[in-house]
């Protein structure tokens, strides 16, 4: 299950808020197949973007109706015939998205191993979007089903001294802990490449945090779906503490913290709601000592 890509989550999104509410809610019945219970627009929209399984699926569904993808592409300024069938309009969506971006913010589309984090400023919610489309996009391209050609993962994206923990429950539960750039690339990797899973992020609303130090170390924590073959296996919650390379600046790995619950591990509650960061922000404020000194 591949996806949308950031491109078309944002197109979709603009997309979506011009349906009306209950068409947005049948939609996110439909898309996760009633088992996430939504209660506005907003958790509506963000089950619809996480779910999906790419855009033209999306668009295909029947309360997607032909008007509201008009609308959107006049919105967008694309010239398209009045007369054209819903069909033709959706493959003007896909293609607008996949093009190269018109406003001034527009950047050049790069390879997946060269996409790596490298921001200027100070917004380190956008660093952190940025640094989780980068990081997952590279992790599923390790599994061959994920469809997008295979980047260049390695330790080369961590610290020699990185510390990965990784706790799952499911069939059986355990806990790893996992010293050092080539074991924590690693142990990573196989979960993809090996066990051939997909992570799907939720950046959207709740499935995102970040915090920073005045010491330059980031934590990103950021939540979302793990599938295989498109049949959802449960959720995870990782954290990653990042700390800015001095030779060419871009930003590295130092600490990742991995959980995973499979689906029979799952509460009712959770079962029905987007998957979300429990930690607070004073708990990931923990991060900055541990990171920078384990």
């Amino acid at each position: 299950m591949a996806g949308l890509s950031a491109r078309e989550k944002e197109g979709c999104r603009r997309l979506l808020e011009g349906l009306d509410t209950a068409e947005l809610f049948s939609v996110a019945e439909t898309v996760t197949n009633r088992l996430i219970c939504v209660y506005s627009r907003e958790e509506a929209i963000d089950a619809i973007l996480v779910y999906s399984k790419d855009a033209k699926e999306l668009l295909k569904r029947r309360k997607v109706h032909r008007d509201a993808i008009f609308k959107y592409l006049a919105a967008e300024k694309l010239a398209v015939p009045p007369s054209s069938e819903k069909s033709q309009l959706i493959q003007y969506a896909i293609d607008h998205w996949a093009g190269p971006r018109v406003d001034k913010t527009s950047v050049p589309k790069k390879k997946v191993q060269e996409a790596e984090p490298h921001l200027e400023s100070t917004d380190f919610n956008l660093l952190g979007e940025k640094f989780c489309e980068w990081f997952y996009i590279l992790l599923n391209s390790q599994n061959p089903s994920f469809g997008q050609e295979k980047g260049e993962w390695g330790p080369q994206h961590f610290w020699e001294n990185a510390i990965l923990k990784f706790a799952y429950k499911a069939a059986e539960q355990a806990l790893e802990e996992h010293k050092g750039s080539q074991m924590a690339s690693l142990r990573l990797l196989a979960l993809t490449r090996d066990e051939r899973l997909i992570f799907s992020p939720s950046t959207d609303s709740r499935g995102l945090k970040c915090v920073s130090s005045p010491h330059g170390l980031v934590v990103v924590a950021v939540a979302g779906t793990i599938q295989r073959d498109g049949a959802c296996l449960g959720i995870f919650e990782q954290i990653f503490g990042l700390i800015r390379c001095p030779i060419g600046k871009n930003w590295k790995i130092k600490h990742v913290d991995l959980k995973v619950l499979g689906q029979n591990s799952l509460s009712s509650e959770q079962t029905k709601c987007l998957p979300s960061i429990t930690y607070e922000t004073k708990d990931l404020e923990l991060y900055f000592s541990e990171s920078a000194n384990g």
